[in-house]
């Protein structure tokens, strides 16, 4: 997607929550074409529906929820998580080691990031006001008293969380404004109220702007800014404001990077001069400036994805991103005291087996104590503790692995499925195969389409998937070029003209499972959201007759009016991926769906959240206008209280059922209701 989430690449999906069905009403239906249609007219489609998420009813607390997101106390023994248990993402917190979690923040505004200070007194976290892009950055005591917004209230700005300070007197918020033209802003802001913020760090054009640390002393802070594929990290001096060093770092998870207790080694997640992104140490002098900068940790065929070091700097935690499952690694750091030498951090922290594929985040407190995010294919989101040399525990108020589908429907478990591009580039990705069909047999599939295009097609639940196996219908979904977790150089095949390539990687993966008897050539159907939304109308446009439909959610269909349209630092980010909105422009032109859209020969169905400011909502309405104006069936579902994610869990469950309805309906020949 254009927009760099304040997620994980990885960001575990909020299941769905059984809640009490809710009213549904119109909410916008894209106007009827204003010339004639051709002679065999379609009817116009009924009105669009969504659930009205104004009812007074409040939703059932359930077992079968999701929990991520984890930032515990300075003792280890409470954690501040987010859970939809309630159906939408809240701020939670609990003890590690009992039941006993309660919600801190009751508003229905989403939260997406979560922060405990490093003395205790504050929970930070970011919310979403009505879904939407525009976020806000608010603190609030562990007791749930005291909340307030730090940033991020004024019309059309948007705050994003940083870093505490080590000593939690101030944290670090980037501020965001579309009055000024989007620039970015990071203050160091007092959770008390009691000092004015501080400006640390400002810039005009930055796409992109986040406070990942700050040295013991205050006097150093780690920057990541730049746009994707060209992120850095920056050594600032926050006394004179001069960056006094400068390195290239990996994309994905935001926080890349910490200072040691003496400022005097910068432990970063970089893939500078490598194709994965590696442990890299970097020796500072006293003045900032990075003299030695060496590997600590790299592997040649996979990348860390996720780092961790604890306020002492005596270990590291990395997660390293194995064709798309995640691998816990502990390594001993130098110090200090024995700056020759690695300390040892017992063999629970080494290789520890986990119960999940994915590791979405961590979080590390005191001498061993460890919380992760987990995900997997046949699992909730969940947190787990890891502690004093035992395996990892599930958390209380976690969801229990038997929950995760209903009795006697087992959830689908993927196969990893590689397969060769007409030129040569290999592919990887995911194949789920409904359980209702004789394996034998080639049935109707689905190829969906992750966004990015730098995210990766991971082995997370996804009710999606689900619910889609459930009608019968396979799902493949591929890592096509741009994607990451196969090295930079396949991160980059995308670039300028590359992006014709990225389409055609649609039609050879769908060309792969038909080869291979797993899918049926006239039954194809192709979807995907953000990006990924973008390649499900391009492949349409430029391939059609492969696939019978298409779902585009949230995508792109004409990169002038999108550039025109969305928030000015996504544009910057997004020039880089893209193209420039001026200098390529006949680039973008033939890239985007509409330019072919009178290609266009099957039905389609467009879903878009209405707070949507990184991809606009006119997106999806000019490409099903003009597929009604070619007298095709074309509908669009609008989710109110959304933005560019899905949060909530009745939106998250309409579109489900929507998409696969309209999928079933146009690949197999009965839709159920």
């Amino acid at each position: 997607m254009p927009l760099e989430r304040t997620q994980p690449a990885a960001h575990p999906d909020a299941p769905e929550v059984p809640v009490p069905e809710a009213p549904v009403r119109a909410v916008r239906a894209v106007p009827e074409p204003a010339v004639a249609v051709p002679a065999v007219a379609v009817p116009a489609p009924a009105p669009v529906l969504v659930p009205d998420d104004h009812h007074t009813d409040p939703p059932t607390l359930l077992t079968a929820h999701g929990c991520w997101y984890p930032s515990a106390d300075p003792t280890g023994d409470n954690v501040a998580f987010i859970c939809d248990r309630a159906g939408v993402p809240q701020l939670w917190s609990g003890p590690a080691h009992s039941d006993e979690a309660h919600v801190l923040d009751a508003d229905p505004d989403p939260v997406t990031e979560v922060s405990w200070s490093p003395d205790g007194r504050w929970i930070a976290y970011t919310c979403a006001p009505g879904g939407g892009e525009h976020t806000r950055v608010l603190v609030v005591r562990p007791d749930g008293t005291g909340r307030r917004v730090l940033a991020g209230a004024e019309p059309g700005g948007s705050a994003h969380l940083g870093c505490w300070t080590r000593d939690g007197s101030a944290l670090a918020v980037t501020l965001a404004r579309s009055s000024d033209g989007g620039a970015l802003a990071a203050y160091l802001i007092d959770p008390d109220g009691t000092n004015a913020p501080v400006l640390l760090f400002g810039e005009a054009g930055a796409a992109s702007l986040r406070v990942c640390d700050m040295s013991a002393d205050g006097r150093f802070a780690l920057l990541r800014r730049g746009p994707r594929g060209h992120r850095e990290g920056l050594v600032l001096d926050t006394s004179s404001g001069r960056t006094t060093f400068a390195l290239r770092v990996a994309d994905g998870d935001p926080w890349i990077g910490r200072f040691s207790p003496d400022a005097r080694t910068l432990w970063l997640r970089s893939d500078a001069d490598r194709e994965h992104a590696a442990l890299i140490e970097v020796r500072v002098d006293e003045d900032g400036a990075g003299r030695d900068v060496t590997v600590a940790a790299g592997r040649e065929e996979c990348a860390v994805d996720l780092l961790a070091v604890p306020d002492h700097g005596r270990w590291a935690l990395l997660v390293w991103n194995v064709q798309g499952a995640g691998e816990l690694e502990g390594i001993g750091l130098p110090t200090a005291d024995a700056p020759g030498e690695r300390s040892d951090i017992g063999a629970h922290l080494l290789r520890p087996d986990l119960p999940h594929e994915v590791v979405t985040r961590l979080t590390a407190v005191g001498r061993g104590t460890v919380f992760a995010a987990l995900s997997g294919s046949g699992r909730r989101p969940g947190v787990w503790r890891l502690e004093g040399g035992t395996t990892p525990l599930r958390t209380p108020w976690s969801a229990r692995d038997e929950d995760a589908a209903p009795p006697g429907r087992p959830p689908v478990r993927p196969v990893p499925l590689r397969c060769r591009a007409r030129d040569g580039l290999m592919l990887g990705g995911w194949y789920y195969r409904s359980p209702d069909r004789d394996p034998g047999r080639p049935g109707p599939c689905v190829i969906h389409l992750h966004g990015g295009p730098e995210e990766q097609e991971r082995p997370v639940f996804n009710p999606l998937y689900h619910e889609l196996l459930g009608r019968g219908l396979d799902v493949f979904a591929p890592d096509v070029r741009g994607s990451s977790g196969w090295g930079r150089s396949f991160v980059d095949a995308d670039l300028g003209t590359g992006r014709f390539a990225a389409i055609d990687d649609v039609a050879d993966c769908a060309a792969h499972v038909v080869s291979l008897g797993y899918a049926d050539p006239l039954r194809l159907g192709v979807m995907g959201r953000s990006y990924g939304g973008y390649l499900t109308m391009a492949s349409l446009v430029r391939h059609p007759t492969l696939f019978r439909t298409g779902v585009a959610v949230c995508g792109m269909s004409d990169f002038a009016t999108f550039f025109a349209g969305t928030e000015p630092w996504i544009a910057r980010s997004a020039a880089a991926k893209y193209g420039h909105p001026e200098h390529d422009r006949e680039l973008l032109h033939d890239l985007s769906p509409m330019s072919r859209v009178h290609e266009l020969r099957v039905p389609v169905l467009a879903v878009h959240g209405e707070h949507d400011t990184n991809v606009p909502l006119t997106e999806s309405e000019q490409f099903v206008r003009a597929a009604r104006e070619r007298g095709l069936p074309a509908e669009l579902l609008v989710l109110r209280n959304e933005g560019h994610d899905f949060l909530r869990a009745d939106n998250r469950r309409t579109y489900r059922r929507a998409a696969a309805t309209w999928l079933e309906r146009h690949l197999d020949g009965a839709a159920t209701s």
